[in-house]
């Protein structure tokens, strides 16, 4: 125990060195996050929690290993932080020393290939008011992944801190896609970190479902270092005078790689969004494929919205593609819709729900064709439609008087 808290003590002396995101850093300045002390708890609250949040419906599946490790004891610790890189001198730097000072646990997977693809259902929910999670994925060569990943938040009137970290490794030839729905409360202030690794012909999609926050960022990073690596994402924003920041980054190393990113953000209200999308192509990397296309949608009100594409391109035979457009909802759908009968919030809703919904559809490809789904069972379930219909009733309230 001795020996955890020296290096929980180390990181967070590296975190209180590191400069923490304000208005000069590029990435962060137009949503701060709250500063450092937000994110780590007072020594009183570390208490020892079982599982740390998270729950695994399909246990026992072959092929599928499953270890929730307790990282206040030193041997599971380093069973929890094996393999992983430390953090690197980047942008969210302090964010990442920040959680391995107060990560308390974690959940370690292991998929091995099999005859049918493996479906899992994970879920996380909040355990203390300053909380670091930690989840390892490790999907084995020729695996083929299928993941439903919920987080929901307890209605805590201060709200909670949550500085989440997740690595998931793709080996040859391994197949996942991954829909992740992230719902906090709305004084809650959120840190997402995702982190994936492709090597060669791995293909990995992730559809993010996600509703704002007192503070709220989700950000991802995809390194496709295998010839023939593909990875797809789709963030479907609601932010009904909250505030979101999402931020993805592709760094494609080799050659015949793709990397595919569609946001479609739906703001009213004040709320204040960020769709950051970045991509560097590395010098060698033949016929590598970037698309990134942001799109927004101011629903009411004056919601202040920034969409930003970037590529960084160091080799000449490549295909990039990037753009932007933001607006209110299209009038001509508007008017057939009303054509057909349907009173305007409802035919407002019917179309917000229509682009939300095929945004994921077209990220998770062929898994929506499979009728016993999870995820299409999820988007065929009530989520999309309340969250929508929450985003209208917010909105709605202050003008009946």
């Amino acid at each position: 125990m001795e020996q955890v808290s020296v290096l929980r003590q180390s990181a967070r002396e590296k975190a209180q060195a590191l400069v923490w995101p304000g208005r000069r850093s590029e990435h962060f300045r137009a949503l701060l996050p709250p500063p450092l002390e937000r994110w780590l708890a007072p020594a009183a609250a570390e208490a020892e929690t079982a599982r740390h949040g998270w729950q695994l419906q399909e246990q026992g599946i072959d092929g599928v290993g499953a270890r929730f490790l307790d990282a206040l004891k030193p041997a599971e610790r380093a069973a929890l932080f094996e393999g992983l890189p430390t953090p690197d001198e980047d942008r969210a730097a302090p964010f990442a020393w920040a959680h391995r000072a107060l990560c308390t646990g974690g959940l370690r997977l292991s998929v091995a290939a099999g005859a049918a693809p493996t479906v899992l259902h994970l879920q996380h929910g909040a355990t203390s008011a300053a909380e670091a999670p930690m989840l390892v994925i490790d999907v084995q060569e020729g695996a083929r992944l299928v993941l439903l990943e919920t987080h929901t938040q307890a209605d805590v009137a201060e709200g909670i801190s949550q500085n989440l970290v997740a690595h998931i490794r793709m080996a040859r030839a391994s197949h996942m896609q991954h829909l992740r729905v992230v719902t906090p409360a709305a004084a809650d202030r959120i840190a997402h970190h995702v982190h994936v690794a492709l090597a060669e012909d791995a293909h990995y999609a992730q559809a993010l479902a996600s509703v704002g926050s007192s503070y709220h960022l989700q950000r991802n990073t995809v390194a496709l270092q295998g010839k023939g690596a593909e990875s797809r994402h789709a963030g479907l924003v609601l932010t009904a005078g909250r505030a979101l920041d999402y931020q993805m980054y592709g760094d494609l190393q080799a050659a015949h790689t793709r990397h595919q990113v569609e946001t479609l953000t739906l703001a009213s209200g004040n709320a204040k969004t960020v769709a950051n999308a970045y991509a560097r192509i590395a010098p060698g990397a033949d016929e590598a494929d970037v698309f990134q296309r942001l799109n927004g949608v101011a629903l009411q009100g004056r919601p202040h919205m920034q969409l930003r594409p970037h590529l960084e391109i160091l080799h000449d035979a490549v295909k990039a593609v990037h753009g932007a457009t933001w607006g209110m909802l299209p009038e001509d759908a508007l008017f057939y819709a009303r054509q057909r009968g349907l009173d305007e919030p409802t035919a407002r809703s019917l179309i917000i729900e229509g682009m939300a919904r095929a945004a994921l559809a077209r990220c998770l490809g062929d898994t929506m064709q499979q009728q016993d789904s999870p995820l299409l069972q999820w988007l065929d379930g009530p989520w999309l439609h309340d969250a929508v219909e929450r985003q209208w009733g917010v909105l709605e309230e202050p003008t009946r008087g």
